[in-house]
């Protein structure tokens, strides 16, 4: 068993002096010679003595030599010649039993001459007094005590055993990971090595806390040359196996308590941790949570997610929308640590004011994106500050802030260049003044949005159309604007979206004219001009080669023109008509069975068209979506529906 430790069996002691022979013949088997206590032994392999002469061992090379009753092969690893041999012999002759031999042993002189040696003393003790283990009796061989006797036919055990452990290869054995209790001791105790308590004593010491762990069974002779032929399959892969390997009542190893299904599950549950997936994968999973997620639960699952919440990609775009607990501080923090924020939302944060937003102006000069809608307390200095800092800006979107006038207009065209989309809705403090130097300084502007901004005239809307050629999306809702002013609009020949809500002064021909212009127009909104009639719409059919949406809520139309609209159309897929008092079922019918393009039809509160009707329409063309207010109840109860929600649950709660 010493050998065992020896990290390389195979090959014999250097010799100090230089030997005189050729290339030293190597052994094949993993152990060097026998065990300290005689366990296993090797056939036909010689070692060399200290004189450098050969010395042969015999068949088994056994240590039970019954000449000289000592082991002549190996003692303490290293090869002993003749000589050596029978002076050891003469030593030990007339030891008799295991007491003289360890009283002789553990005599200060002996133990001094071992250990100048560096050599074991337990290799000195004579076979004759070390009983052979339980491992290679034959059966009906039964010995309990440790005394010496003389087993018959054990030879050619050792030998077939050895054979077959040669040309095995040894496999080291990995412990099961699992608490020490779960081991269950059967209530006949330990039969296959006779120690052991009984049922009683296993379940004392499970309730105390401490198991037994059944040992390995121990082979019989019959099977241990079967058994182990297959070393891997034994415990700790020293070649112990059950006497029946494949037996379903033999009980199982103690390392092998659990089935290997069982352990494979568990590996395979570890290997499938989240954890284990690439970082990159782990930030695409989370960037698709809100700041708050992030923030107050996946950052707290353990500290790779809250390295990985800290991610700087993260913080690039970040979305403050709708939290009150934003503040002054907190934009500073994220300033200072994270100045490489390109796009930031602070809409309807009411405790950030501008020395807020100019600080995180200050340290983020590469922000590219800036939302604050509806944030009534900042004002002229944080937009300054932005305008400032940031020259890389093409997103300003500052709807409804009252305190915004022409001075930081002015200098958002003097410092951003880059502009491409502005939302000045609601902003009633800007003029005419503001607005011709903002387009003047920003020829990229592409978007343009201005709602009831009362003080914005005709005089913006022409020096829109002459210093932004790139203008794709123009909205002048509800301000003080003429046919006149829109007019000039037809010099965008990009223009794709244009909203024209509540221009108290727009004719149709204004609005045939843009749209002649306009080749690229795609969404058209009219709502709530009530000069508009059926012989525009038709104009607009027929002209609008592009036009995908036509919204007409609260025009002057009827079903001349849901007809013409079906009739010269062949772009159209969005009309709404809600409100239109004049709309009957005629003019339903007639746009849904012409149009080919149709998919929406809005007739909210069309009092003239009957549910009957829509509802017929419904079932002959499924393709349109027709928008009243029974059927919009109906698709909004049907998705109710479709997430679980269900009358009853809401009555209980």
């Amino acid at each position: 068993m010493g050998h065992l430790f020896s990290k390389n069996g195979l090959r014999l002691k250097k010799r100090t002096r230089k030997l005189q022979h050729k290339k030293k013949k190597r052994r094949n088997c993993f152990l060097q010679g026998p065990c300290m206590l005689c366990f296993l032994v090797h056939s036909n392999s010689s070692v060399l003595d200290d004189d450098g002469d050969r010395l042969e061992a015999g068949v088994n090379g056994c240590c039970h030599n019954a000449i000289t009753g000592i082991s002549v092969a190996h003692i303490g690893g290293v090869g002993l010649g003749p000589a050596a041999a029978s002076k050891l012999a003469e030593r030990y002759s007339t030891i008799a039993s295991p007491e003289e031999c360890s009283k002789y042993l553990l005599s200060p002189r002996e133990l001094g001459i071992w250990e100048g040696q560096g050599r074991g003393i337990l290799s000195a003790v004579p076979a004759k007094l070390i009983p052979a283990p339980a491992l290679f009796r034959t059966a009906g061989v039964s010995v309990t005590v440790p005394i010496p006797v003389p087993i018959p036919n054990c030879t050619v055990d050792y030998t077939e055993m050895v054979c077959k452990r040669k040309c095995s290869e040894v496999h080291r054995c990995t412990p099961c990971k699992q608490p020490r209790c779960a081991f269950a001791v059967p209530d006949g105790g330990l039969e296959h090595d006779g120690t052991g308590g009984g049922g009683g004593e296993a379940a004392s010491n499970s309730e105390s806390g401490h198991c037994h762990l059944p040992r390995c069974p121990v082979p019989s002779s019959s099977s241990s040359s079967a058994s182990a032929s297959s070393p891997a399959d034994g415990c700790c892969g020293g070649g112990l196996h059950m006497d029946s390997p494949h037996s379903s009542d033999s009980p199982p190893c103690c390392l092998h308590h659990y089935d290997d299904s069982q352990a494979r599950s568990s590996d395979a549950a570890d290997h499938l941790s989240i954890n284990h997936l690439p970082s990159s994968i782990l930030l695409k999973v989370l960037s698709h949570l809100t700041v708050k997620e992030r923030c107050l639960c996946a950052s707290l699952v353990c500290k790779y997610w809250r390295d990985l919440c800290l991610d700087f990609q993260f913080w690039k775009q970040i979305d403050l929308s709708g939290l009150q607990q934003v503040n002054d501080d907190l934009l500073v923090k994220i300033a200072s640590r994270r100045q490489n924020v390109t796009e930031i939302n602070i809409s309807d944060c009411r405790g950030v004011h501008d020395h807020g937003v100019s600080s995180l102006a200050s340290r983020c000069p590469g922000l590219q994106k800036y939302t604050a809608y509806r944030c009534k307390q900042l004002g002229d200095i944080s937009l300054s500050a932005l305008a400032s800092h940031c020259p890389l800006l093409v997103k300003v979107h500052v709807g409804n802030q009252d305190k915004l006038t022409d001075a930081s207009l002015k200098k958002l065209g003097s410092n951003c260049s880059e502009l491409r989309d502005i939302h000045l809705g609601q902003c009633y403090g800007i003029t005419d003044e503001g607005m011709v130097a903002l387009v003047k300084g920003c020829p990229k502007l592409q978007r343009l949005y201005l709602q009831e901004n009362k003080m914005v005239t005709d005089q913006s809307v022409r020096a829109v159309a002459e210093n932004c050629p790139e203008l794709q999306f123009v909205g002048f809702m509800g301000c003080p604007v003429t046919s006149q002013g829109v007019i000039h609009l037809t010099a965008l020949h990009n223009l794709s979206v244009l909203d024209l809500r509540h221009i108290s002064e727009l004719n149709n021909e204004t609005v045939m004219e843009v749209v002649r212009k306009c080749r690229k127009l795609s969404s058209l909104n009219l709502c709530l001009n009530w000069s508009i009639d059926d012989r525009c719409v038709e104009i607009i059919a027929k002209e609008g080669r592009s036009l995908k949406e036509l919204y007409l809520v609260s025009c002057k139309i009827t079903d001349h023109a849901l007809i013409a609209i079906g009739q010269y159309s062949t772009t159209i897929e969005t009309v709404d008509a809600g409100w239109c008092k004049d709309i009957t079922d005629q003019g339903a019918t007639q746009i849904a069975q012409s149009s080919k393009s149709l998919r929406y039809l809005g007739l909210m509160r069309c009092d003239k068209v009957n549910e009957e009707t829509v509802e017929r329409l419904v079932v002959q063309y499924p393709h349109i979506v027709f928008s009243t207010v029974m059927q919009d109840c109906k698709r909004t109860l049907e998705r109710a529906y479709q997430m679980g929600w269900s009358p009853n649950t809401s009555n209980s709660s």
